[in-house]
């Protein structure tokens, strides 16, 4: 069974919810999103600096519909908060791919909205 990355009734909801400020929320989204992938990358080694990050990722992710990017925030924030993290630059790396992965996903679905 393939991975689900983007749920597209997420985003359909979203739409509807949000009307006009719907192409704002997704540039708010991928703007904070490449904010917190580098600043995952720079506390590469910091545990609890990852697990907070990882939350607030996870919330947003899973908020606009990115699945996979959010269970992956959700495994790196479990694990950091274990007494000895295993593991967690590699959980970054594919946080970073995921990213690059759905980033142009949104990308199509915002200039759907342009004038």
């Amino acid at each position: 069974m393939a991975e689900i990355h983007l749920d597209p009734k997420v985003l359909s909801g979203l739409q509807e919810v949000m009307e006009g400020e719907y192409p704002k929320l997704l540039d708010t989204f991928l703007d904070d999103s490449q904010k917190r992938v580098e600043a995952l990358r720079t506390a590469r080694d910091d545990a609890k600096a990852l697990g907070l990050i990882a939350h607030s990722f996870k919330g947003s992710s899973g908020n606009l519909g990115a699945v996979r990017l959010a269970e992956l925030c959700r495994q790196l924030e479990d694990r950091s908060a274990k007494p000895v993290p295993v593991d967690l630059g590699e959980l970054v790396d594919k946080i970073d791919q995921e990213f690059a992965r759905v980033r142009p996903l949104y990308e199509h679905e915002r200039q759907r909205f342009q004038l």
